[in-house]
C-alpha cells in the first residue's frame, strides 16, 4: 500500500498539534509548568513516511519496541535528522544489547539483573553511559516484564551502586482493566524514595491521568500516527 506523503504530513501534523494541546491543558489543570512533559511519539510498526512526517513537523523524540525493526528504519533517519532521539520502550533480549546501545539514546525497559549486567558490559566496551529507566511491573502481572514494586528499590540501588549504570527514571505499563491512577501513584512513590527525576508513564488512553500523577514522559503512538497501514 502506497502512503501519500502529503496526506501523512497533514494528518500527523494535526494529530501532534492536538496531542500537544491536550498535554498543555493537562499540565495547566494540575498547576504544572508548560514543557514539564516530553512526548514520545511511538513509531513502532509505522511506515517511514509517517515517521518522517513527524520529523518534518519538528518532532524529535520517538519510541520503538524492537531493536530489529528500529534498525531497519532509524539509521537513515538519524543521518537526515541528527538531533532525533530514540527510546527503546519494548522488551530487550540480552543478545540484542550491543545493537541497542548503538541505536538507541535511552533504554526504558531495564527489568532484570542479567540485562543490567549485559548493558554494563556492552556500555563499557563502547565507552558509553546510556541512560536507562527501570521498568516496574506495578500490577504484578505474571505475563508482563518488569521488576516487582517491592524489589524495585533494591534493584535500582544495585544497578547504581554496584554496576554503576546511569539510572535516570522508572517506567510502567498499568494493567489494561485496572484504574491507571493507582499504578501511576505507586510508580511516583517509588521514584520519590529513590530520588529519580523521570517517570515514563501514560499512553494514548491515559496520558492525562499520568500527567496528574507526575509523568515526565508520555508514550503515544496511534493517536499521532493512526493505526498501522495495511500491507
Amino acid at each position: 500500500m502506497t502512503i501519500n506523503k502529503a496526506d501523512s504530513q497533514i494528518k500527523v501534523t494535526n494529530n501532534l498539534m492536538l496531542i500537544n494541546q491536550k498535554i498543555e491543558a493537562a499540565l495547566k489543570g494540575v498547576n504544572r509548568q508548560k514543557g514539564d512533559v516530553e512526548l514520545i511519539a511511538v513509531s513502532k510498526v509505522q511506515p517511514v513516511e509517517k515517521i518522517e512526517a513527524a520529523l518534518v513537523n519538528g518532532h524529535r523524540l520517538f519510541g520503538e519496541n524492537r531493536v530489529q525493526e528500529a534498525a531497519l528504519k532509524w539509521p537513515a533517519l538519524k543521518i537526515k535528522y541528527p538531533d532525533a532521539k530514540l527510546h527503546l520502550i519494548g522488551p530487550l533480549q540480552t543478545n540484542k544489547v550491543k545493537d541497542a546501545i548503538m541505536l538507541f539514546d535511552v533504554i526504558e525497559t531495564l527489568d532484570r539483573l542479567k540485562l543490567a549486567e549485559e548493558i554494563k558490559k556492552q556500555s563499557f566496551k563502547k565507552g558509553s553511559d546510556i541512560p536507562c529507566y527501570v521498568q516496574v511491573n506495578t500490577g504484578e502481572e505474571q505475563q508482563k516484564a518488569g521488576i516487582l514494586p517491592a524489589e524495585a528499590e533494591e534493584f535500582v540501588k544495585h544497578c547504581q551502586d554496584t554496576l554503576n549504570l546511569n539510572i535516570e527514571g522508572l517506567m510502567c505499563i498499568p494493567p489494561v482493566n485496572e484504574e491507571p491512577a493507582l499504578h501511576f501513584s505507586l510508580l511516583g512513590e517509588i521514584a520519590g524514595r529513590l530520588n529519580l527525576p523521570i517517570l515514563s508513564m501514560g499512553m494514548s488512553d491515559d496520558f492525562e491521568t499520568a500527567i496528574a500523577f507526575g509523568a515526565t514522559h508520555v508514550r503515544i503512538g496511534s493517536s499521532i500516527f493512526g493505526e498501522r497501514a495495511s500491507i
